[in-house]
């Protein structure tokens, strides 16, 4: 016998009264908040000469070993595309809403910095940063490579060799076929464990262990709020889905709790 489906309350008014009575908040974000400032999201086709490639092929320690400057080559690519972008409305809401609500933990899958550069302090990455590479070896962090290393579309680009052991320095970012960060992911499932109010924003559900985070809450009794152009299968565990740009609905999300203008 299948579960019950949780019914829906599609209702701003609710999630903004949960919001404003939060004590302990989580802000889960995936690649849908990024992508509303124009970073491709991972299962975005490729363009340009990167066409040639798939990138679940390119993001894995077996195709740095192989051949580490495509590798390293297509994620300054990457890098160098993300720090172009500028944070949205909705990466501004969500540091709005940690300003109103003090004990707020955001946790993201993604890899660009807009978080912290819209005001998130302490952001915890579940899939590491773009900015911080390391060692492919001793994993001792290595400094990101400075302005005018960014190799066109298509090119390879051979990757610094670390201070301490010269081995290739590698993207700090989580590939397929690795663990999540322990320290990153212990922390996000504490903040989900005991918060009140959890936010998810921008993300598909579909990739595990970090689509867990939501559930944790859910499980726990907290008030689990969904914003996300689509359904996706967090939708039953959530008790208000509000089906929208994160753009548009979370600086609507903080107007509608504090009648602050912040984040719009």
């Amino acid at each position: 016998m299948t579960g019950r489906r949780k019914p829906e309350r599609m209702d701003l008014a609710d999630a903004a009264e949960a919001l404003a009575g939060a004590r302990r908040l989580v802000v889960f974000t995936g690649a849908g908040m990024s992508a509303e400032s124009g970073v491709p999201t991972f299962r975005d086709a490729l363009t340009g000469l990167w066409e040639r490639f798939d990138p679940q092929a390119l993001a894995t320690p077996e195709a740095f070993r192989a051949d580490p400057a495509l590798v390293w080559g297509w994620y300054e690519w990457r890098r160098a595309a993300v720090g172009r972008a500028e944070p949205n409305p909705g990466h501004r809401a969500v540091a709005a809403l940690a300003a109103r609500v003090p004990d707020t933990v955001v946790v993201t899958q993604n890899v660009d910095d807009l978080h912290e550069r819209a005001g998130s302090a302490a952001t915890v990455h579940l899939h590491g940063s773009l900015l911080t590479p390391r060692c492919s070896a001793c994993a001792e962090p290595a400094p990101a490579p400075g302005a005018g290393a960014e190799p066109g579309e298509g090119r390879r680009l051979e990757p610094p060799r670390c201070g301490h052991c010269a081995a290739p320095v590698r993207p700090g970012v989580v590939w397929f076929g690795e663990a999540l960060p322990e320290p990153a992911f212990a922390a996000a499932v504490e903040a989900a464990y005991r918060c009140d109010v959890l936010l998810t924003v921008g993300t598909s559900g579909l990739v595990y262990p970090a689509a867990e985070i939501p559930q944790v809450a859910a499980r726990r009794g907290g008030t689990v709020i969904q914003v996300n152009p689509e359904e996706t299968p967090l939708d039953a565990v959530c008790a208000v889905n509000l089906h929208g740009p994160a753009a548009r609905v979370l600086p609507a999300l903080v107007r509608a709790a504090w009648g602050d203008p912040a984040g719009a």
